[in-house]
């Protein structure tokens, strides 16, 4: 099976036809230039050395070189065969709310983006973990289903902000029941929701959502994001009002998020600028017992790209070896 580990490379395909029309048509401007400067045929006369069927063959020559090149970049490869692999890990799904209070720049440079990153470099720790991601706000979606592509999860998690759940609100216990319905059929062990968030929940309840889980033997940790005093929310290059035009500002809730961890058989932490609070998570979480994932994978890819750069390479040194004049001299005239 082939298949290319960086496939983006091969929009530059289409840049070839764009060199070949782009070559047609100066051809045509130099010949519509050349008529000008007078009758064609003298002027053709007055230029016995220039071929113009070789400017076509170093064109094409050099256009079939990019194509092999763009090939090359997109790295192919042969997958040699189809085999089952078995990891050991846990299931991790991040609960990660995305409200407009979020927006809060208690955090440098506010509470979402802070936890994003914190996120991203979570993934980076991860090795034989499948980690999901949901999004909530006064509603919830499945933003990644649970998987071991952490690339994937960074490109999912880099396209979230606070416009990507439609509903605002703060609705944690929803989340968690997503997060629920979300693990996989082979985990039954250990099972971990991560509800990341300022706390302010106004739509459900999230004690009960938490206690649901630990009863299907999923722990819930918390990361409380904020801070006691608050901040106002920026908005549309202002702050956000209330209906009776007073600043809104959000607090962290830390009552609310203890209370769902206790429930769900976690923790919680409260999230700093530095540490924010994963990693003693993590941590605990290596101290269950791991569970055991079969996958169907492609093994041994055997890298084809050095072949294209040579035909490539092979391609440019012939045009630059062919001249656009004609030879002086006909080898086989006695």
């Amino acid at each position: 099976m082939l298949g290319f580990a960086q496939y983006r490379f091969l929009y530059l395909l289409l840049l070839v036809p764009l060199f070949l029309v782009g070559y047609g048509v100066w051809r045509a401007l130099r010949a519509r230039r050349v008529r000008k400067f007078g009758d064609e045929a003298l002027v053709k006369a007055l230029m016995p050395s220039w071929s113009g069927p070789k400017g076509w063959v170093k064109m094409v020559l050099f256009s079939l070189a990019f194509a092999f090149f763009a090939i090359g970049l997109a790295r192919p490869q042969i997958g040699a065969k189809l085999s089952e692999r078995t990891t050991r890990g846990a299931e991790i799904v991040i609960c990660l709310d995305v409200s407009n209070s979020m927006l809060a720049e208690d955090y440098s440079p506010n509470r979402l983006d802070r936890a994003k990153l914190a996120i991203s470099r979570l993934t980076d720790k991860l090795k034989d973990d499948r980690v999901g991601l949901i999004i909530f706000a006064g509603t919830s979606f499945v933003q990644l289903p649970v998987t071991t592509d952490y690339v994937s999860a960074k490109m999912f998690l880099g396209s979230i902000d606070t416009g990507s759940v439609p509903v605002q609100g703060t609705a944690i216990g929803d989340a968690i029941y997503t997060a629920i319905r979300s693990f996989s059929a082979q985990s039954e062990k250990s099972r971990v929701i991560i509800v990341i968030s300022d706390g302010e929940n106004h739509e459900d309840d999230p004690v009960a959502a938490a206690k649901d889980a630990a009863e299907n033997g999923i722990r819930v940790y918390t990361v409380g994001v904020g801070s006691a005093e608050g901040q106002p929310i920026p908005y549309e290059g202002s702050l956000m009002k209330d209906k009776d035009g007073e600043i809104v500002v959000t607090k962290l809730d830390e009552d609310v998020l203890r209370q769902v961890a206790k429930a769900g058989n976690g923790a919680y932490v409260h999230a700093g600028n530095d540490e924010f609070g994963l990693n003693p998570i993590i941590d605990d979480i290596r101290r269950m017992e791991d569970e055991e994932f079969g996958s169907l994978v492609f093994e041994e890819y055997d890298e084809q790209y050095m072949y294209f750069f040579g035909i490539a390479l092979a391609l440019l040194v012939i045009e630059m070896l062919i001249g656009e004049r004609r030879p002086k001299k006909k080898w086989f005239d006695q």
